[in-house]
């Protein structure tokens, strides 16, 4: 079997994958259109970023496709809903790089409070300025986190260690973490931070949260940080609040349109601007992160193929089977109706076939059942099921 690992994955996934039998192909960029969908020819594994965007013509022509590994925390860059009628898993890390993220933006906000970027540049250039206008300590100063999930939960928990108060708002009911405090709405958040952080995710209906009318109602001289998506805020609305000073700062690692491999050119109208800083979405990019997220990915992949786990798929029915109960494995992925279950036991029943093990999840138009033996599945039995109006796929195989 053959896996196809785009956009510099870190070299462990594919480590992984080989180890389990696969065929590995290792490529540093990331491909689009045409050209990703040539790629996918005979690949059974397909492992991004959040560059490569897997639309449903790409899903077509992977006509072998089993799952697609998203090797980071969102999975906007892939057509789900498409994936899931073709029966193609995906899978991500949503905690993997939680930790390198939360450590960005406490490093940003030490950096913007005390407008080092334009220290640096300075004594790059020659000038001695040790005047302390501007800078300031955050110690005592209220942290808005804009999304409370698990990136917003930990930098909530990191934040209020070293002095920062904490407030938060999300649209989902959360449980505050220690003396952090829920805020009713947006509009609240905004006129009592010193600093906002952005931790939502990719949905369409975050597209354009921040724009000319959120960064009017922040605190003046607050300061402003996106770690989460580039669509989330209107830059040239953020640049017009840095150039006015009513924002004092900025850092931003995110942007609505980003450059697909190292060397290319980079162009915003955050650029060149005041005490903004600017990265390369890199809050997951440390060597500890990218280690685990390709450790966990791949291992998702693996076993999603020799074992037919489901377990944290973002498109299909989660199934996470205990140990083999049998020597033999079916995988059923089919229309979520009453009775596939009733059939598939009827079927084995009348071949005296017995089931050691059965594990079933549904979820909105799939349904998704484990089914463990003590002996090789009939063929009728699985003839029956493939011509079955229900069947999506199936497969088969002998357990170890």
């Amino acid at each position: 079997m053959k896996a196809l690992l785009l956009e510099n994955i870190h070299p462990g996934a594919a480590e992984a994958l080989r180890r389990a039998g696969f065929e590995v192909d290792v490529r540093p960029g990331s491909l689009s259109g045409e050209e990703l969908a040539e790629a996918v020819a005979g690949v059974h594994l397909l492992g991004i970023r959040s560059n490569t965007t897997v639309t449903a013509e790409v899903l077509d022509a992977g006509k072998d496709l089993l799952a697609v590994g998203c090797f980071c925390i969102g999975t906007n860059q892939v057509d789900l809903t498409a994936a899931a009628e073709r029966g193609v898993a995906v899978f991500n890390a949503p905690f993997s790089n939680t930790r390198s993220v939360v450590e960005l933006v406490l490093g940003e906000i030490v950096v913007l409070a005390r407008r080092l970027t334009e220290k640096t540049q300075r004594m790059h250039e020659g000038v001695w300025d040790k005047s302390a206008k501007g800078a300031h300590e955050f110690r005592g100063r209220t942290l808005g986190i804009v999304g409370y999930g698990n990136i917003g939960t930990q930098l909530s928990n990191m934040a209020e260690a070293v002095g920062l108060r904490v407030i938060f708002y999300d649209t989902a009911d959360r449980l505050a973490h220690g003396n952090a405090r829920r805020v009713p709405t947006l509009d609240a958040l905004l006129a009592e931070a010193d600093v906002v952080s952005i931790h939502v995710d990719g949905r369409p209906g975050n597209a354009g949260l921040f724009g000319a009318a959120q960064f009017e109602k922040m605190k003046p001289r607050s300061m402003f940080i996106n770690a989460s998506r580039g669509m989330v805020i209107d830059e040239h609305a953020l640049r017009e609040n840095i150039l006015s000073g009513h924002i004092s700062g900025a850092a931003v690692d995110v942007f609505p349109a980003e450059p697909k491999a190292q060397g290319d050119p980079f162009d915003s109208p955050l650029r060149g601007l005041d005490n903004v800083i600017l990265t390369p979405h890199i809050g997951g990019s440390t060597q500890e992160a990218q280690e685990e997220i390709g450790w966990f990915v791949s291992n998702k992949l693996r076993d999603f193929v020799s074992g037919g786990a489901t377990a944290l798929s973002v498109n299909l029915p989660n199934v996470a089977p205990p140990r083999p109960a049998g020597r033999f494995r079916m995988a059923y992925l089919h229309v979520n109706a009453p009775g596939v279950l009733a059939d598939i036991n009827r079927l084995l029943a009348d071949t005296g076939t017995n089931v050691t093990g059965q594990s079933l999840s549904t979820s909105g138009d799939l349904g998704y059942v484990l089914t463990d033996t003590d002996e090789v599945l009939p063929d009728d039995v699985l003839s029956a099921l493939r011509k079955s109006s229900q069947n999506v796929w199936l497969r088969s195989w002998a357990l170890d």
